[in-house]
């Protein structure tokens, strides 16, 4: 056993020997050199190509389409004017069951932040407080940031917003609270 023991420890230190270094010299690679010029990309002379390119009339150029993109962009502009809707978002201040806490939150937030004006939709089974109509999420965040420390479950999402050109078929039915 003593012997087992022994054979171990020179084993162990005879293989944390260290061997040297594994080159000599820094200057054993002075002679290198390889030539890699064959797997390199090539580019084109750009300037070349520019002198030798021909000016050409920007106004007698087939690739000016500016008139077909403003025909495309008003009709486009149209398209959506014409619809009720648009996409946009709103900040969701409470989404739950309970009516109470819905009502609490509307009075809560026209007791602490009395230019926003809150917005309660049922959409069965939950009830949703919504401020604000944004049409970038950006204009969303101002509202958001004042809103989550009095409110810190509320978020951005993403709804349709009825279009203040366009007046809601009746004044008794909320045309946002069907989407």
């Amino acid at each position: 056993m003593k012997i087992g023991w022994i054979v171990l420890v020179v084993i162990f230190f005879g293989a944390c020997k260290s061997s040297g270094p594994a080159v000599d010299k820094a200057a054993s690679y002075d002679n290198y050199s390889e030539d890699l010029s064959t797997y390199l990309p090539s580019y084109p002379n750009y300037e070349k190509r520019i002198n030798e390119s021909e000016m050409v009339d920007v106004e007698a150029s087939p690739k000016v389409i500016d008139d077909q993109l403003n025909q495309l962009a008003k009709n486009e502009y149209n398209k959506r004017k014409s619809d009720p809707y648009f996409n946009g978002y709103k900040v969701l201040v409470y989404s739950g069951l309970d009516r109470d806490k819905a009502f609490k939150t509307m009075d809560d937030l026209e007791e602490n932040f009395p230019d926003i004006k809150a917005d309660i939709q049922y959409q069965q089974p939950r009830y949703l407080v919504k401020v604000g109509r944004y049409a970038y999420k950006v204009e969303a965040l101002k509202y958001f940031n004042l809103l989550k420390d009095e409110f810190p479950t509320a978020r951005i999402i993403q709804d349709r917003i009825l279009r203040k050109e366009f007046s809601a078929p009746s004044q008794d039915v909320d045309v946002e609270g069907q989407n």
